[in-house]
């Protein structure tokens, strides 16, 4: 079995672009890091949605480490697989992942977010601009 990390580096990233279009949300509300990643500007993006919201919160993790993320990805490949839309929004982990404390926030295995390294170190930098004005 191949480790999480190759099993990451081995996936060819799509365009955030591509995958936006398929979430219905427009490019114009895309604030881009990259090519294949992007924060959303929710004043710019359409409000006339339904849909269903699932929170995945504050479980422990198994044995093996699967935890919270893990699960959500899990959840949203199986919702995908029975015909509806999913779309899964996680947040940037603490700097736990990095000091090897915690887990990455990534999931694991076959179910997990890329690129893992870019979301366990610093992503968009958002983390690390919470440390600063903190520190400061």
């Amino acid at each position: 079995m191949p480790t999480d990390v190759e099993i990451a580096q081995a996936h060819t990233l799509e365009p955030i672009t591509t995958i936006a279009d398929r979430a219905g949300i427009p490019e114009q509300s895309l604030i881009p890091y990259g090519t294949t990643k992007a924060k959303i500007d929710i004043t710019t993006t359409p409000t006339e949605t339904t849909g269903k919201l699932v929170l995945v919160t504050g479980i422990s993790p198994t044995p093996a480490g699967e935890g919270k993320s893990t699960v959500l990805i899990g959840l949203a490949d199986a919702i995908r697989s029975a015909g509806r839309s999913a779309i899964v929004a996680i947040r940037e982990p603490s700097l736990g992942p990095v000091m090897g404390i915690k887990g990455g926030a990534a999931g694991g295995g076959y179910s997990q977010i890329v690129p893992m390294e870019d979301i366990n170190l610093h992503f968009t930098g958002d983390f690390h601009a919470i440390t600063a004005a903190n520190n400061t």
